[in-house]
């Protein structure tokens, strides 16, 4: 009896469903860089030595480091988990999934909102979408997660909750 062909192939990584990172718009870097320039020459303002080039040295990277910090955060959906940064989330929870625009995302987390809720909200993002969890154990009623496409991230997150768990063979299949 040969192996089955699955027993040579090594074990597939989870593939990705739906994938984005959170950075920053163009305008808000070059808003940021001018007005680290600005302060750079704030400090050096006709000096000479060391204030000539320190202010400009530390200031404009300090500032691009910074900028690239903030727009750091990944959202994605694999076979079984949302990944928000480094929460993971697994789809079993997820009772429901609902996108929200800009007016949505401000009533979801206005004054009413829920302050057990985890929430990863970027301003410069209009839309988000808001995952009701269903898990006595938790409680953290929902997640709150900024993106640039939440139709696609919802359909993503039901599509993988939805997707029936690969089990192993019950033992009488095994004999």
């Amino acid at each position: 009896m040969s192996p089955s062909p699955s027993a040579d192939q090594p074990p597939v990584a989870p593939r990705s469903a739906y994938a984005e990172r959170l950075d920053l718009p163009w305008w808000l870097w070059l808003a940021g860089l001018v007005a680290a320039a600005l302060l750079a020459v704030e400090i050096w303002m006709g000096a000479s030595g060391v204030r000539t080039w320190l202010p400009f040295a530390v200031l404009v990277p300090l500032t691009a480091v910074g900028l690239w910090w903030l727009g750091r955060i990944r959202v994605g959906v694999s076979d079984s988990e949302l990944l928000v940064d480094d929460a993971r989330l697994p789809v079993r929870f997820v009772a429901d999934v609902v996108p929200l625009d800009a007016a949505g995302r401000r009533e979801v987390l206005g004054v009413g909102a829920d302050p057990l809720a985890f929430v990863v909200q970027r301003p410069w993002i209009g839309g988000a979408v808001q995952v009701i969890l269903d898990d006595p154990a938790d409680p953290t009623p929902f997640w709150v997660v900024s993106t640039r496409h939440p139709v696609e991230l919802a359909e993503a997150v039901l599509a993988a909750r939805d997707v029936p768990a690969v089990s192993a063979p019950a033992a009488s299949e095994r004999s």
